[in-house]
């Protein structure tokens, strides 16, 4: 892991210009306390940084990037810092310092009967979770990371998870934004206005912009009424083909489905082999496997009663082999928790090249197996699976390296040419490199390499118009243009 660097003369200027007009604690330069927000969580990106900067409040946060924008100093926005990209890991030159907005924590205001709570960049989703359900409703979004991941990377993401079936991503949920621009203006852009036709729309702007165009404060996000029952069910399958007829059957029998996770057996067996207590649903032996949940916030419905005879439907029709629906909320709990273990067991097993990917959804069990076959196919010895959210094609699409292999031989001599045959087998199928996970650093160079010229141009003008120096987040997402040959 990477220590903290030695300022540069710039950075000294910039933090002794700090120090008259901020709290004392926002300005942290002790190596030991930066050290672990240096390295991304995954423990591929190593950076370094000789100061961590941890504003209160957005009026310390403008200071901050006005200060920044006078001695021309990057800075590196970090909430929970659980980037899948390392969109959250500081350059590895100490060229940037790392913002952090962790200690801007508070709920601002929570509107049970609007259905709307204002939130400050660092609180933890699962904190908003737990506050919304106290008050009757519920924040509909949510991962595993739950317990770590914050609402501005949430936000600077557009994040997605295991409800967006029936909610959408962090995009839909988002009715406003606060932010600190490149020059150190504030956008206000709060207000959860249901007409505004003032043009750009600033705040959809800045979500997914991974921190690249403003330095998200707060958020406006809407809220619905809290689930009043659920069923949460699970079922072998014999393909991803035959999931996709079952969810398609589920769809047209209710409109309670909230969750559709597919996964393949080896996916299960992992698990039960990493997670202590972890034990398969179903008896048997299946190839493939289906965790739903339908959920309601109608005190009069059962989801059980409704989901029951639509799965012996199912079964009866060939769409299913077996089928247990939790008998309470402790197994329907450890049902989700397979799912939420599967990254960690499957990083257990050796180095992998995991890609966050998606296709149209008709295309997504084809593209499951497929692929699978033609990564195997063009690099003999590793082997390759996937598992994802099929309501919205979005594939977690890993290559593990051959057995035996060296971790650090293998990313560094293997991995980058897995990943760009993956990714184009995305690109052939009409999908996107990134489903939920952003681009950060470790997409950026593919972004560029695959996406048509119109569309990095506009994005490259964007970047531009909002941060001509490149401050924000530099080297993520979008990379600084190549200078042009005379």
């Amino acid at each position: 892991m990477k220590t903290s660097a030695q300022m540069n003369p710039a950075q000294s200027a910039m933090i002794a210009a700090l120090a008259d007009t901020v709290d004392r604690r926002v300005i942290v330069t002790d190596a030991a306390s930066i050290a672990p927000w240096l390295e991304d969580w995954r423990g591929r990106y190593h950076g370094s940084a000789p100061a961590l900067l941890a504003p209160s409040t957005t009026a310390e946060v403008a200071a901050i990037v006005r200060a920044a924008a006078e001695y021309r100093v990057p800075l590196v926005p970090q909430g929970g810092n659980t980037s899948m990209v390392g969109g959250a890991t500081p350059p590895a030159d100490g060229s940037a310092l790392i913002l952090s907005l962790r200690r801007m924590d508070r709920i601002r205001a929570l509107d049970d009967e609007g259905g709307l709570v204002v939130v400050e960049a660092g609180v933890i989703l699962q904190t908003l979770q737990e506050a919304a359900l106290a008050a009757g409703r519920r924040f509909p979004l949510t991962l595993g990371a739950r317990g770590s991941a914050t609402i501005g990377g949430l936000v600077s993401t557009n994040a997605g998870g295991t409800q967006v079936l029936r909610f959408g991503t962090m995009r839909g949920l988002v009715a406003g934004v606060e932010a600190v621009l490149p020059d150190g203006t504030i956008h206000d852009g709060l207000a959860a206005l249901k007409k505004d036709n003032r043009g750009y729309d600033l705040t959809q702007l800045l979500v997914g912009a991974e921190g690249t165009l403003g330095i998200v404060t707060a958020a406006t996000l809407r809220l619905v009424p809290a689930i009043a029952a659920r069923a949460v069910a699970w079922v072998g399958v014999h393909g991803p083909d035959v999931a996709l007829r079952l969810l398609r059957m589920l769809e047209r029998g209710t409109a309670l489905i909230e969750g559709f996770e597919l996964l393949p057996a080896e996916s299960l067996d992992a698990v039960v082999a990493h997670v202590a207590g972890a034990r398969a649903p179903l008896s048997g032996t299946h190839a493939w496997h289906v965790l739903i949940e339908a959920a309601t916030s109608d005190p009069g419905v059962d989801p059980a009663a409704i989901l029951e005879p639509l799965l012996a439907d199912a079964l009866a029709q060939g769409l299913g082999d077996d089928a247990v629906i939790a008998a309470s909320e402790a197994q329907a709990e450890a049902f989700w928790r397979i799912r939420d273990s599967i990254s960690a067991s499957e990083r257990a097993q050796g180095p992998a090249t995991q890609h966050d990917i998606s296709v149209p959804v008709d295309a997504m069990p084809r593209f499951m197996t497929g692929a699978a076959a033609a990564c195997q196919a063009r690099f003999p010895g590793t082997h390759a699976s996937g598992f994802g959210h099929l309501g919205d094609g979005n594939v977690h699409f890993h290559v593990r390296a051959p057995a035996g292999a060296s971790p650090e031989r293998w990313y560094a001599e293997e991995a980058q040419a897995v990943t760009a045959f993956v990714h184009d087998l995305v690109v052939a199928a009409g999908g996107s490199i990134s489903a939920e996970h952003g681009i950060g650093q470790m997409k950026a160079a593919e972004l560029e390499r695959l996406s048509s010229p119109a569309r990095m141009a506009a994005l490259h003008a964007v970047k531009h118009a909002f941060d001509p120096h490149g401050l924000f987040n530099p080297g993520k997402l979008v990379l600084a243009p190549r200078a042009s040959t005379p």
